[in-house]
């Protein structure tokens, strides 16, 4: 880069060429000789006098002038030699520029996301959802063919620790509750049920603890299938395993606390369960919830144990057995020692399914000789061809006509043959035909179209 004066058209290479003095005295002699050459002969010396004072103020001007740009030139140096150095060492600027770009990225991560400032336990709560709808109709007089909403599942579940979890399921139902036989509310309200409602604490492979609401082990279907028809096969769950607001004959749901584990035995693949809860109400079946969720009509408690097996030579097999025991105290009645045997046989692959189970529900009124056995089963067969799966299911359930806690079952046995097609990952439709012959009463044929899906 050239100096600032040469840009202009000005040179300083005088100094390093001719001495100050000898650039002066040429300066005075320029200015001089236009004066002495115009001046007459024989000036006075007063005239004289005067130009040389001129010349020399005019000649300090221009030493002035010499000075400030000799000081300039000296400062376009300076700088030229600090862009130089400031060109061949960008270490510096850049270094101090890449330490302040990552305070502007990390400014926003500095906040934590707004779950954990909620969430200080570092819990995580995850929700899944499910529902059906419903088109059925029958030929039992007085039943007219509807439109039925479905149960409405929110299946929640959190990870409280690394050893402590939660599990819910809120139901929001319509339709008319059928506690043994008796309709109680109305046909086209909505409720709201939280069917499951525990703490699970595992402990190891062997031995899990859980606390709250859940579904008894009872048999296979209860624990393998919960609220969601999304899940099951056919469009509705054996008469076996009805719901208790839905005229089931078995205690669905318990509370109390439970233990659950594997046995130590290889390749047999054996499980455990062991319940405690307050059983199933039998004061009055007409006005009280059958689930006993805050309180228990008596102080004696149901216990269950269960043990099944899963060998692993045989990839989807399980089979099983269950007994379950209460004590129950009917109104204007003796109390019923109820003691329930289950056992089943299980074949369930993704692409072929053959469920198998039987019981017996043995009720012995005190003070009574008689007692009174209740035999039911089910078999349930289907195969996968693409995205069909036809399925046929038979079941069969007799009851006494005196039978002291549901009078109104009586016998009921008959076929259902039906068909899933899942119309894609999150939604099946099924279509499902039903014969039920009974006990001095007509047979009942029924079809069902039903639309399952998960959210």
């Amino acid at each position: 880069m050239k100096p600032v004066f040469e840009r202009m058209g000005m040179s300083i290479r005088t100094r390093s060429t001719f001495p100050v003095p000898a650039l002066l005295l040429f300066l005075v002699f320029l200015l001089a000789a236009p004066a002495l050459l115009a001046q007459e002969p024989g000036p006075s010396l007063a005239s004289n006098s005067e130009t040389i004072q001129l010349l020399l103020e005019r000649v300090a001007e221009l030493e002035a002038k010499v000075k400030k740009i000799d000081q300039l030139e000296a400062r376009v140096k300076q700088l030229e030699g600090q862009k130089l150095s400031t060109a061949s060492t960008p270490a510096a600027p850049v270094a101090s520029q890449t330490t302040a770009a990552p305070e502007k990225d990390t400014e926003p991560q500095e906040e934590p996301p707004v779950p954990e400032r909620m969430d200080v336990s570092k819990t995580l709560l995850r929700m899944r959802g499910f529902g059906d709808i419903n088109l059925h109709g029958d030929n039992r007089r007085g039943d007219t063919t509807s439109f039925t909403l479905g149960q409405l599942n929110l299946f929640v579940t959190s990870d409280i620790s690394e050893r402590f979890k939660f599990l819910s399921e809120i139901i929001f139902e319509g339709g008319p509750d059928n506690i043994y036989g008796v309709t109680k509310g109305q046909n086209n309200t909505f409720s709201v049920d939280v069917e499951r409602y525990l703490v699970e604490y595992s402990q190891s492979d062997y031995l899990k603890l859980a606390a709250g609401r859940w579904h008894t082990a009872i048999g296979y279907y209860n624990t393998a299938y919960h609220h969601s028809t999304w899940f099951q096969t056919s469009a509705d769950r054996p008469f076996l395993f009805a719901f208790e607001d839905r005229g089931g004959i078995l205690p669905i749901h318990s509370v109390g606390i439970s233990a659950s584990g594997l046995v130590p035995s290889g390749r047999l693949g054996l499980h455990y369960v062991a319940e405690a809860g307050n059983g199933r109400a039998s004061r009055s079946a007409l006005t009280q919830e059958p689930v006993q969720n805050v309180i228990d009509d008596q102080n004696h408690k149901a216990y269950n144990l269960a043990l099944f097996a899963r060998p692993e030579v045989v990839p989807g097999l399980q089979v099983g057995f269950s007994a379950y025991r209460d004590l129950l105290s009917p109104i204007n009645l003796p109390r019923i020692d109820e003691t329930i045997l289950a056992a089943h046989a299980v074949f369930a692959r993704p692409s072929f399914e053959w469920l198998n189970e039987a019981l017996v529900i043995r009720h012995a009124p005190f003070g009574s000789a008689r007692v009174f056995h209740t035999p039911g089963f089910y078999t349930q067969v289907s195969k996968k061809f693409g995205s069909y799966r036809p399925y046929f299911r038979y079941q069969y359930v007799n009851a006494s006509n005196a039978e002291p806690v549901f009078p109104e079952i009586k016998l009921r046995q008959g076929p259902s043959v039906g068909v899933r097609f899942d119309a894609s990952e999150s939604v099946a439709l099924k279509l499902q035909y039903d014969y039920t012959a009974l006990r001095q009463q007509p047979a009942v044929s029924a079809l069902a179209m039903q639309i399952g899906f998960t959210f």
